[in-house]
């Protein structure tokens, strides 16, 4: 792991004491973290977990190895976010009330490493938000490298549409005044719309941009993200990507903690707050009390539609047996080759899609346009 000098580890700990007391955490990590943004990316946290993970494995200190790899950091803004935390953790925090503190780390992350605090599996648990970065990055790097060419299909298809009904159509519409003669109800209404376009597409583009303001306001709101989730797992193709991506983080989080011999119900009050899915986090919230009625875990989950029935039930096999650190295992490995598979055929989806769209439209607008020239030398020849 290229930046880190283990050399320097007998030297850090012997210079290693406890700081005195100071300011809260919160007071301590908003001071040196408040302005910085997203200077540290999922790249940064995929490094930053597998050397944390590394040093400590190597028998090296907390407090020394947040240190080392603070050090390596290019960027002040970096060393500053990590500094913060490790000076939370000499004044008494855990590690994972240290991230919290920050907010640039997500539930998913803090979670994990309580987890991994309490249990005793750290090594673990670092390694698994490692691999998740990992994933993570390459997933990204697959949708975008997939929607990269439709995308410009799209922005192009924007721009030939905006051109032709704010230019090319209003030019043809003055050439068909002229000749005061009846047009088809296809040039009707294209020429209309092409008028409404003119008049109101401002607005229609203010609209927008309120609309993308007002849902980045409302995006922690419980009506806002029933909706949304309601609506994104609605969509074809993209809305059962999305389910099982966040299945998929259910199933991890459910292995880690299951293996870790965690009880049912404080597991998926973890879980709850880790994987950041309005439908999962609103069913977990029924099924801990199911249980705790006397429900099994398969039976309580069955009753919710984004837990699908194949995981049902494994998940009834597992609890027959006592196995579900297993199954949960299995199924998180299954759906990560299944998101792998489907998002590297989404651009042979899209792309094919967006092009006859964009021809299509195109080609209404032209037929409607040049339908009228027909019509006109038809009754001239005649």
């Amino acid at each position: 792991m290229a930046g880190i000098d283990i050399r320097q580890v007998k030297q850090k700990q012997a210079k290693e004491k406890d700081a005195p007391a100071g300011s809260s955490i919160s007071e301590l990590l908003n001071k040196d973290i408040r302005l910085f943004g997203k200077s540290f990316g999922d790249k940064k946290k995929e490094r930053f977990y597998a050397e944390l993970n590394l040093l400590l494995a190597a028998g090296i200190d907390i407090k020394t190895a947040l240190e080392l790899i603070e050090q390596e950091q290019p960027k002040a803004a970096e060393r500053q976010l990590l500094n913060g935390i490790r000076t939370a953790v000499i004044n008494g925090s855990s590690l994972s009330d240290a991230l919290q503190a920050t907010g640039r780390f997500s539930a998913y992350e803090f979670y994990s490493i309580r987890i991994g605090e309490e249990t005793g599996r750290m090594a673990e648990v670092l390694n698994d938000l490692a691999d998740y970065f990992t994933k993570k990055i390459k997933q990204r790097r697959k949708v975008s490298g997939a929607l990269s060419y439709p995308m410009v299909v799209l922005g192009a298809a924007v721009l030939v549409v905006f051109f032709m009904m704010k230019f090319v159509v209003p030019m043809f519409a003055d050439v068909f005044k002229r000749f005061k003669q009846e047009l088809p109800p296809l040039t009707k209404g294209i020429i209309s719309l092409s008028e409404s376009f003119s008049a109101y597409s401002g607005y229609f583009f203010l609209a927008v941009f309120g609309l993308l303001i007002f849902c980045y306001a409302q995006r922690k709101q419980s009506w806002y993200r029933k909706f949304s989730s309601a609506f994104v797992l609605r969509l074809p193709y993209f809305g059962k990507l999305v389910q099982k991506i966040y299945l998929e983080r259910f199933c991890h989080a459910m292995h880690l903690l299951t293996v870790a011999k965690t009880p049912l119900v404080n597991a998926l009050e973890l879980v709850e707050k880790m994987v950041g899915y309005y439908p999962i986090e609103m069913a977990l919230e029924k099924v801990r009390d199911d249980i705790l009625h006397g429900k099994s875990l398969h039976e309580s989950l069955a009753q919710f539609p984004v837990f699908n029935r194949r995981m049902v039930s494994l998940l009834r096999v597992a609890e027959e047996v006592n196995q579900l650190d297993l199954i949960f295992g299995k199924l998180s490995k299954q759906y990560t080759e299944e998101i792998d598979h489907e998002t590297s055929i989404i651009g042979s989806v899209v792309e094919p899609v967006m092009i006859i769209v964009l021809g299509l439209l195109v080609a209404v607008i032209l037929v409607a346009m040049y339908l009228p020239m027909f019509q006109l030398s038809t009754a001239f020849g005649a």
